[in-house]
């Protein structure tokens, strides 16, 4: 908590992060084109950024990307905000990366458009197990209380049955990386994208890595409809407690 307050308290920093807000995905000379400011003095203030959880790298090929993770506000505001607006569950997200698992040698040289992290307290067992089974999802997804399993596809349903989202499973490595398609159906004009999810254990919790890639016009939304349902997953898994963190009504 305070290696966050310490990365706020700089006016280059939360331009930084406000740069990445408006772009996520920079590279460091992306960046650098922005401020008024040596190369060194950029990486520096970065360095602070990523060590306080407030920023997510990942290297593809030549290139290293920035991504805003933004999480780790979220828990302050649950910590000392939420309680006095209304009872709500806990939400987190964090950090991580790891490259155990790939199969698709494509997504070592192509950027996400998308990426967050957390940390969860719970086995790699119970992780995984969250993420491929449809029982699952009435705990912890913000937008659908019930999914089914068709094959290597998972189908989130609407209250009246219809498919919401289908998320077809292209690969797996067995509770460490899982690599979806993401077809939305509640916009089928919408183009097929991609996403991975990486599980790392670390003691007696897990990373949790995501990466959306490709995401088309008219999935603006995607970013925050991923923050909810990682928020919903972490406190169901961490508390027990059924949580669907949705929008508002």
């Amino acid at each position: 908590m305070e290696e966050i307050f310490k990365a706020l308290n700089d006016p280059t920093r939360r331009a930084l992060l406000d740069a990445l807000r408006d772009r996520d995905g920079q590279t460091l000379s992306d960046l650098e084109a922005r401020l008024n400011m040596t190369r060194f003095g950029v990486m520096k203030h970065l360095n602070l950024l990523e060590d306080a959880n407030l920023i997510t790298t990942t290297k593809k090929g030549r290139f290293k990307y920035h991504y805003l993770n933004a999480l780790p506000l979220q828990e302050v505001i649950d910590r000392w905000i939420e309680p006095l607006l209304a009872k709500s569950a806990a939400r987190g997200i964090i950090t991580s990366k790891h490259n155990l698992g790939r199969n698709d040698p494509m997504l070592d040289t192509v950027k996400p458009d998308f990426r967050m992290q957390t940390f969860i307290k719970c086995t790699q067992d119970a992780l995984w197990d969250a993420l491929t089974s449809p029982e699952a999802a009435a705990n912890y997804h913000p937008y659908t209380p019930v999914a089914v399993r068709n094959g290597d596809a998972l189908h989130y349903k609407l209250p009246d049955g219809c498919d919401m989202l289908i998320c077809r499973e292209t690969s797996k490595t067995p509770k460490i990386r899982i690599e979806s398609e993401f077809s939305p159906q509640w916009a089928p004009e919408i183009p097929v994208s991609r996403f991975v999810w990486e599980i790392e254990p670390q003691g007696d919790a897990c990373r949790l890595t995501l990466e959306h890639f490709d995401i088309p016009p008219g999935g603006e939304g995607y970013a925050e409809g991923w923050e909810r349902l990682v928020a919903g997953l972490k406190t169901w898994l961490e508390t027990g407690t059924p949580t669907r963190i949705s929008g508002p009504r």
